[in-house]
């Protein structure tokens, strides 16, 4: 298996993208390529480790790309003009079978464009979309999309439940996941014009595409761990999404200010150390990865824009078992029929 990284895309690259391929690499049995300027990544892997790249890993590779797209980039135009990108380069080796999954930090919009151009959606889904992946009391909770549509009709959200059924019965082994539609109350008339036809189609067709759903669910009751996944657009699911990291990293500062405010705090939270440590962790979204692009024709997975080597080792991981798992496959199966 070969993973194909964007070296280039992200805050924090190219330092972060390498740093995380490098602490992936001993953990996974897929070949990484790093995808960008070569003689800066060469550089940056000779200043930051004291190595070449062979000598770090023969799984570890670099494929030459002397272009790079900025978040400020329009999309579509970016895609077809820099056509010798990191990530245009990448999609390109992917869709020609010389790769197996892409991951990019990069241009959210831009990566929407090239999965959908080059790479091309699965035959009779309207519209691919981000399923991230947030953690949950004692589970995890895909979120249905959490970024690549802003705007969405009806269809499109029976289409993420559906594709957010499939990967969840595929990944996970839950063979009826419940699928909950993201509302401001649990009653079915509740909501915009968007959530009020969404739900009436949802109800209507759950049964015949296998789809499990439980009705609205509102933002509070998303991580209660009785729900795995929640639907919704893409411009209230990035909200969302962005509005739970926000408030785990209050949650982890304030926490660790707190008990290192005085000395007899520091002592008495010496035997509830293990038990904080546990919950720190449970809080922690980077070890869930970066958020998969279900729909197109081939794995490409989305990792955050302010990715850090954590992050980068975490989506590696993750996107290998994306892999593995053939969820691509099971997807085209499901609406092919």
């Amino acid at each position: 298996m070969k993973i194909l990284l964007d070296a280039m895309g992200g805050d924090n690259a190219p330092d972060a993208n390498i740093k995380g391929a490098v602490n992936a690499i001993n953990q996974i049995k897929a070949e990484v390529i790093l995808i960008g300027k070569q003689e800066v990544i060469e550089n940056r892997i000779k200043e930051l480790f004291g190595k070449t790249i062979n000598e770090i890993s023969p799984r570890l590779s670099i494929k030459n790309a002397t272009e790079t797209i900025e978040m400020t980039d329009g999309p579509t135009d970016s895609i077809k003009h820099k056509k010798d990108s990191s990530m245009v380069v990448g999609f390109n080796m992917i869709k020609n079978g010389e790769g197996d999954v892409f991951i990019s930090a990069g241009n959210s919009g831009a990566l929407l464009a090239g999965a959908t151009l080059l790479v091309g959606r699965i035959k009779g889904i309207d519209r691919p979309a981000m399923a991230g992946i947030l953690p949950s009391y004692k589970s995890r909770l895909v979120l249905i999309d959490s970024g690549a549509n802003t705007n969405c009709k009806p269809i499109n959200l029976l289409q993420f439940a559906q594709m957010a059924s499939i990967y969840i019965r595929n990944t996970f082994g839950i063979e009826h996941p419940k699928i909950g539609l993201l509302n401001i109350g649990t009653e079915e008339t509740k909501g915009n014009e968007l959530t009020k036809e969404s739900y009436k189609l949802l109800k209507e067709k759950s049964e015949e595409l296998n789809i499990n759903f439980i009705g609205n669910v509102e933002g509070r009751d998303a991580f209660s761990g009785k729900i795995d996944a929640i639907v919704t657009d893409g411009f209230t699911g990035n909200v969302f999404l962005k509005a739970v990291e926000g408030l785990g990293k209050f949650v982890k500062k304030s926490l660790k200010e707190n008990l290192a405010g005085t000395l007899l705090a520091k002592i008495a939270a010496i035997p509830s150390l293990p038990a904080i440590k546990k919950f720190a962790k449970s809080m922690d979204y980077k070890t869930y990865g970066g958020a998969l692009f279900l729909g197109v024709k081939k794995p490409v997975v989305k990792a955050h824009g302010s990715s850090d080597e954590r992050l980068f080792e975490y989506t590696i991981k993750q996107a290998e078992a994306f892999v593995n798992n053939k969820t691509v496959e099971n997807l085209t199966k499901e609406f092919e029929k």
